[in-house]
């Protein structure tokens, strides 16, 4: 059998991962796996606080979650328990909760298990934080995205915008640099690229400008 393609997706928050991960799975007709929502949703599910825990309380909870994923490209579809993950778990706060959560080695070891398992049969672009430098760092395509906090912060608003959610720009260039500061430097799998990855800085390319510089990547390598 051969084994799965896999390209790995890294970079801090509002660089384009998601937009750019679902064009290339479905460009390669791919699966597409955003590990950002399995963190988001394992926060959603446990609730506010779940990072304070005990360890005992903490490592049952955990336990008792599961993630699958199904379809490929932009159809792909990553579900917790059986239900298919919506874009509730996709607000500013869930995403300050998973920073928070993904600082707790347990909850690490519980995410590199399922996105390993998932990646073991499932050709697929990894979208993430760490996918090419803990996850998957076999795989012959990894790059890391990267941009100005401003540009980020405009195109996270822009976005919320689009699913017509409120949203303050002052704010969200506070929240998002709180999470990049807390993503680069905490002590499991901190946010950087891998040692042997394609760094692209974004702030100045529109998403067909980047896409295409990926694709082309990608032929190369594979």
């Amino acid at each position: 059998m051969t084994a799965p393609f896999i390209i790995t997706l890294d970079g801090p928050a509002g660089v384009g991962k998601s937009t750019l991960a679902k064009r290339l799975a479905d460009h390669f007709e791919i699966a597409y796996l955003d590990t950002g929502a399995m963190f988001r949703a394992t926060a959603w599910k446990l609730g506010e606080g779940a990072w304070d825990w005990d360890k005992d309380k903490l490592d049952a909870a955990l336990k008792e979650l599961e993630f699958t994923l199904s379809g490929s490209g932009s159809n792909s579809t990553l579900s917790l328990n059986g239900i298919a993950l919506t874009d509730e778990i996709r607000t500013e706060k869930i995403g300050m909760w998973a920073s928070n959560m993904a600082k707790i080695p347990a909850v690490r070891t519980l995410q590199k298990t399922a996105q390993r398992k998932i990646g073991e049969t499932t050709s697929l672009i990894a979208e993430g934080r760490d996918m090419g430098t803990v996850i998957f760092p076999q795989a012959p395509c990894k790059f890391f995205l990267d941009a100005d906090l401003e540009e980020r912060a405009r195109r996270r608003f822009s976005q919320l915008e689009e699913m017509g959610k409120p949203a303050d720009l002052k704010d969200l260039i506070e929240q998002i640099g709180a999470r990049d500061d807390q993503d680069r430097n905490r002590k499991v799998a901190p946010l950087k690229p891998a040692k042997d990855g394609i760094i692209v800085d974004t702030t100045k390319l529109d998403i067909d400008g980047v896409f295409a510089r990926l694709v082309a990547e990608v032929k190369k390598l594979s």
